[in-house]
């Protein structure tokens, strides 16, 4: 892609990635299904490991369709480099794996997403990584909490479940004033409602699973580096570790970034119309949605984000669990789930999932997680309507 100047963020979804001149006049790269790659000689195949990850060679390390999606990545964030792997997790494993080694301390949100922190706690930690946990509304005071064997901060913005908003540029200073690479899991967000490079992040990790791919049907993740030599690095751990995403998912994970920005703004809109019903009922204590002011990080999510998706979470008025489950067996729009970010929408009860260590997390009662997928709002707010008069009924009123 070229113009004279730089493209706005739906014409890079809508192009970046595409070469129809490579693949006989298709708009969409097809599925290379490819484990061996064959040469015409041995003069060929010693080129080739020239330059091992920019060719194909082997079906681990890539293929045309993992080139197109990684392209398409990178244009739209604005990196130097992206690397697809098989899962969100794997991207965040991968990361926080192929840069850490024995001695080295990281400092991960407390709000992170739980599978990071477990595999932080339980695997890192094991191999002689130091592991320590912070506020994630901790903005420039992380100063404090980096040591000398610091080489990560790792953080989510908005923080898991519960939201928190972090000061990326404040502690992305500080991390580079001590040496320490910045990492954010921007998934909620996406390239296209927050620039993590821009803001000093220098990896972004993202559940391409979820918004990228956008119909509940692929497993994928995707890890943007600022900085190629971290891209080499990343890119040479993810081969090595066998992680890397299969063809069939990085075609769906590219179609699906086509309509992404016109998904995430229906998202927004619809999860912002029942987010704001959702404050006027007696039953909800708190509704915790970043663009809603009184949300934590809200002012900083208005000068750094430009927009926002719809999963947030909502605070119940203190009633008993199971007054809450008869409620969510109750809705018919909303499946019960544990993802996010297809076209979908989902609810989970979250009182007990919330696991922090740095911080104390007191709701006002039980808590729910919402995603707010592409149905008209105004059934979904009907679904809801009916689901509350359950859980009155389970009280007894």
């Amino acid at each position: 892609m070229s113009a004279d100047k730089p493209l706005k963020p739906d014409t890079i979804l809508t192009h970046a990635g595409s070469h129809p001149d490579l693949n006989h006049g298709a708009v969409n790269p097809p599925v290379y299904r490819v484990s061996t790659v064959v040469f015409p000689s041995v003069a060929a195949m010693k080129e080739g490991e020239k330059h091992p990850f920019d060719h194909m060679r082997y079906g681990r390390q890539g293929t045309p369709t993992t080139f197109a999606f990684e392209e398409a990545v990178t244009a739209l964030d604005g990196g130097a480099g992206a690397i697809a792997t098989c899962s969100g997790q794997a991207a965040i494993t991968t990361t926080l794996s192929g840069l850490l080694r024995a001695g080295d301390h990281a400092l991960i949100a407390d709000s992170a997403y739980n599978p990071t922190r477990r595999f932080c706690s339980d695997y890192l930690a094991q191999c002689g990584i130091e592991i320590d946990y912070y506020d994630p509304l901790i903005g420039a005071g992380i100063a404090a909490l980096i040591k000398p064997n610091t080489k990560i901060v790792y953080t989510e913005s908005p923080g898991s479940l519960t939201f928190e908003i972090q000061d990326i540029p404040a502690i992305a200073a500080a991390a580079h004033e001590k040496g320490a690479l910045v990492v954010i899991d921007n998934t909620w967000a996406t390239g296209l409602f927050f620039d993590a490079f821009k803001h000093g992040a220098d990896i972004s990790v993202q559940a391409a699973t979820k918004f990228l791919s956008g119909h509940s049907d692929a497993m994928l993740g995707v890890i943007s580096c600022k900085d190629r030599q971290v891209w080499n690095r990343l890119k040479g751990f993810t081969t090595f570790s066998g992680m890397a995403a299969g063809s069939e998912e990085l075609y769906l994970g590219l179609r699906g970034m086509r309509t992404l920005a016109v998904r995430l703004r229906q998202h927004q809109q619809s999860g912002l119309t029942v987010a704001r019903w959702l404050q006027e009922r007696p039953e909800v204590a708190r509704v915790i949605h970043p663009a809603l002011p009184g949300c934590p990080g809200h002012e900083i999510w208005k000068r750094d984000f430009t927009g926002a998706c719809g999963l947030f979470a909502v605070e119940l008025k203190p009633c008993p669990q199971e007054a809450v489950h008869a409620m969510v067996d109750s809705l018919a729009h909303f499946g019960l789930g544990f993802s996010w970010g297809g076209y979908e929408s989902l609810i989970l009860a979250t009182s007990g999932a919330i696991n922090r260590t740095a911080t104390n997390w007191q709701p006002a009662g039980p808590t729910l997680r919402l995603h707010i997928g592409l149905e008209d709002p105004e059934d979904l707010i009907a679904d809801l309507a009916r689901g509350f008069a359950h859980l009155g009924a389970a009280l007894g009123r």
